[in-house]
């Protein structure tokens, strides 16, 4: 009885010196939160690959629509109608378009989210407190994957990570998102075109 009790105490010593870790929230509570976001904005930052930041205001319309509106110039990011469509300041040419299903973005832009499917999410962990998701689309996992952070208390996303198929990395940091409605052609890749003549 002795040995065990010698043999325990670096252990609980161990457990009593290090900070409890949280269990991550869990990935239905997370496609829960996901879903109830229908129409919000929020400002954000992004670290691009090359180290570059950038900064500017970030519209949601679920499902299926995304406005980044970026600070300092005319640059925009715009996804609706399962399109994306990048609007250079610099270039007078049509924006460069291609599907939505080639971003990791349209996990979180679909209808129902469900991070329970199969082969959906490749990891699931906490890391300085927040809960961390990686998914990707089941059926193009080429295309990349993207990493979501959220705060637990109140569950909140924080930022994410996508990571392309080459494997560039692209992190946004969001504030506190707030509600917001927002007239039809905000995700209008056309009226937006027309509006830029």
């Amino acid at each position: 009885m002795k040995t065990l009790r010698i043999l325990l105490a670096p252990a609980l010593w161990l457990a009593l010196a290090l900070p409890s870790m949280a269990a991550p929230v869990s990935l239905a509570e997370i496609s829960r939160y996901l879903n109830s976001i229908q129409s919000a904005q929020t400002e954000f930052t992004q670290q691009n690959a090359d180290g570059s930041t950038s900064a500017g205001r970030l519209l949601i319309k679920r499902p299926g629509r995304m406005r980044f509106e970026y600070t300092g110039d005319n640059t925009l990011v715009l996804a609706s109608g399962g399109q994306v469509a990048i609007f250079d300041s610099r270039s007078n040419l049509p924006p460069e378009q291609y599907p939505l299903s080639r971003t990791p973005l349209n996990l979180i832009l679909a209808r129902n989210v469900d991070l329970t499917r199969a082969k959906m999410v490749v990891g699931h962990g906490e890391v300085n407190g927040m809960t961390t998701v990686t998914a990707q689309d089941p059926a193009r996992p080429e295309v990349g994957t993207i990493t979501l952070y959220f705060s637990p208390s109140p569950l909140r996303l924080e930022q994410w990570v996508v990571t392309d198929e080459t494997g560039s990395q692209t992190l946004v940091r969001l504030g506190a998102l707030q509600p917001g409605e927002f007239p039809p052609s905000t995700f209008l890749i056309d009226s937006e075109m027309g509006r830029r003549k």
